[in-house]
C-alpha cells in the first residue's frame, strides 16, 4: 500500500510553498519522495528549501512574481527549456497555492485590489496550468495538477468579492481542463480548504465573536492546521492513488460544508 504514495522520481513544481498550507504540502511532497521546484518572490527566503533539502530531496527555487501576468508567463517556458537539468528530468507534478485576499465592501472594492486578486488566484493558476499541461501533452507526460481551490468556491462570503469569484473560478478551471485532460493521461483535481489556522485568517481568529462562531459551526470543532493537508496532497499527487480522480474539488474543512 505504501507504494502507491511513493513519488520517488517525480518533481513538483510548487507556488505559494513558503508558508502556511503551501509550506505543508511542499513538505509532505517531500516527505513522500518528490524533488521540488518553489516559484516564490523572494528568492532568499530558504526556509522552506532548507526544510526539503534536511528531508533528503532536492529542491530548487525560481524566483516569479504571481501577480505579473508578463512574469508567470515566462516561468514554465524557461524551466522546461532546461528540463534535463532539473530534478529527474522535468516537471510532473503542479501544486497551485499561492494566494491573497484582499477585503471591502462590495460597493467600495477598488479596481487594483480586484486586478489583483484575480490574477494571482485565478488567471495565474490558469497560465501555469496551460502552460505545463501543454509541454506535458506535447511530450507524452503522465502529469497530476493539484489546484487549492476555498469554502468561498462554493459560498459568496462576506467583503470578499474578488476571493469568492477567483476560487469559483478554480473549481470552474479544474473542472474544465478535467474534461479535456483526463483522458490524455494529466488528472486535474482541487483541495478546498476549510477555516485554517493560518496568517491569512489571523483576524478571524482574533475576533472573539466571530471566532466562537466559526467553531460553534465546525463538527470537528476546532480550527484546521496546515499538517491536516499533507495526506490529501500527496493522495492527489500519486497517480497510483488517484488515477481514476479527476476533476474532484476535495473538501478539506473538518466537516463545516455538511452543516
Amino acid at each position: 500500500m505504501a507504494s502507491m504514495f511513493d513519488l520517488t522520481g517525480k518533481t513538483a513544481l510548487i507556488t505559494g510553498g513558503t508558508r502556511g498550507i503551501g509550506k505543508a504540502m511542499a513538505l509532505a511532497l517531500a516527505e513522500a519522495g518528490a524533488d521540488t521546484i518553489l516559484v516564490q518572490r523572494d528568492a532568499t527566503n530558504l526556509a522552506t528549501k532548507d526544510a526539503i533539502v534536511s528531508l533528503g530531496r532536492q529542491c530548487l527555487i525560481h524566483s516569479s512574481d504571481l501577480s505579473s501576468s508578463t512574469s508567470v508567463r515566462s516561468i514554465v517556458p524557461t524551466l522546461c527549456a532546461g528540463a534535463s537539468t532539473l530534478p529527474n528530468g522535468g516537471i510532473h507534478i503542479l501544486l497551485n497555492c499561492a494566494g491573497i485576499q484582499r477585503r471591502h465592501p462590495t460597493a467600495e472594492f477598488p479596481d487594483s485590489d480586484w486586478d489583483e486578486i484575480l490574477q494571482t488566484n485565478l488567471s495565474t493558476v490558469f497560465m501555469l496550468c496551460r502552460a505545463l499541461g501543454k509541454y506535458w501533452l506535447e511530450n507524452g507526460i503522465r502529469g497530476r495538477i493539484v489546484n487549492i481551490a476555498s469554502l468561498l468556491t462554493f459560498q459568496g462570503g462576506m467583503t470578499v468579492a474578488g476571493y469568492a469569484a477567483a476560487k469559483h473560478g478554480v473549481a470552474g478551471l479544474t473542472k474544465a481542463l478535467s474534461n479535456e485532460w483526463a483522458g490524455r493521461g494529466i488528472g486535474v483535481n482541487a483541495i478546498a480548504p476549510g477555516y485554517i489556522a493560518t496568517d491569512m485568517n489571523l483576524d478571524l481568529q482574533k475576533d472573539e465573536t466571530r471566532n466562537r462562531q466559526i467553531l460553534e459551526r465546525i463538527p470537528a470543532q476546532r480550527w484546521g492546521c496546515p499538517e491536516d493537508f499533507k495526506g490529501p496532497v500527496v493522495f492527489l499527487a500519486s497517480e497510483k492513488a488517484s488515477g481514476y480522480v479527476s476533476g474532484e474539488i476535495l473538501v478539506v474543512d473538518g466537516g463545516w460544508m455538511g452543516r
